[in-house]
């Protein structure tokens, strides 16, 4: 066997190896995704316009399993509030246990008598339908309103209830990460900076991205894997019959 079969074998010998180690380790890395998106995301279906323009009427979101001392000022959250109806309901809270909320000052929200920017809004459209009065959040309660304040009935319409609209923090089922319906439209939602300044600040943002990094780098692993043997073998036969040909030549 002369010594460039031999380096050929042993280089083909390693590429398999390589490759059966890159489609294993794909198949943790997607299908380990897959698990833990899956153990910390739930899909939801918005079915109202109510979050518009941050999440249009049957746009479907990923949200992460939270629990309700983890939700902070900004977040958007998927609760449900049998006062409010049956099924789950997707609000931003925009104040919590202790805050004073009331609308409007030069036309924007204040929490606490400070002013809060909200570029979320839709453009060209007041914070709110109607004026908030001054309303204190119970300890342990959050007051929620809908980015398209003219039509969500959100806190502000249920300000005559015992609690002036808010709901309980255990309320909260999780919060939402990504807009992942329509297909092509998939988009992460920023955490609103105007909530910052504010005491206990910003949450911050979950797994997702890592989630999805591994997953796709997975993919990219198990199909560059087995694509390898295939590729290898065509190759094969075409140093194969560059030798015979060589070889002939030579004859």
């Amino acid at each position: 066997m002369s010594r460039k079969r031999r380096t050929d074998e042993g280089q083909g010998r390693l590429g398999s190896v390589l490759s059966g180690i890159a489609v294993a380790l794909g198949c943790v890395l997607f299908l380990g995704g897959f698990v833990w998106g899956a153990v910390l995301y739930q899909p939801y279906t918005v079915p109202t316009g109510s979050m518009t323009p941050t999440i249009g009427a049957g746009d479907r979101v990923l949200a992460q399993r939270i629990e309700g001392d983890e939700v902070r000022r900004g977040d958007v959250v998927v609760f449900e509030q049998s006062t409010w109806g049956d099924l789950p309901m997707v609000k931003r809270v925009v104040g919590v246990g202790g805050d004073k909320v009331a609308c409007c000052t030069d036309g924007k929200l204040t929490i606490n008598g400070k002013e809060v920017a909200e570029p979320y809004l839709p453009k060209g459209k007041g914070v709110a339908a109607g004026g908030i009065p001054t309303t204190t959040v119970p300890k342990g309660r959050l007051f929620l309103l809908g980015d398209e304040r003219s039509g969500s009935l959100d806190s502000t319409a249920h300000l005559d209830d015992a609690d002036g609209g808010t709901v309980p923090r255990d309320a909260v089922r999780a919060r939402v990460d990504a807009v992942a319906w329509p297909m092509g439209e998939f988009r992460m939602l920023e955490r609103p900076e105007g909530f910052a300044d504010l005491p206990g600040g910003l949450s911050e943002p979950g797994p997702l991205r890592v989630v999805l990094s591994a997953i796709v780098v997975g993919m990219v692993l198990v199909l560059g894997g087995a694509a390898y043997g295939p590729v290898a073998k065509r190759l094969g036969r075409g140093r194969g019959r560059s030798r015979t040909t060589e070889a002939v030549g030579a004859g």
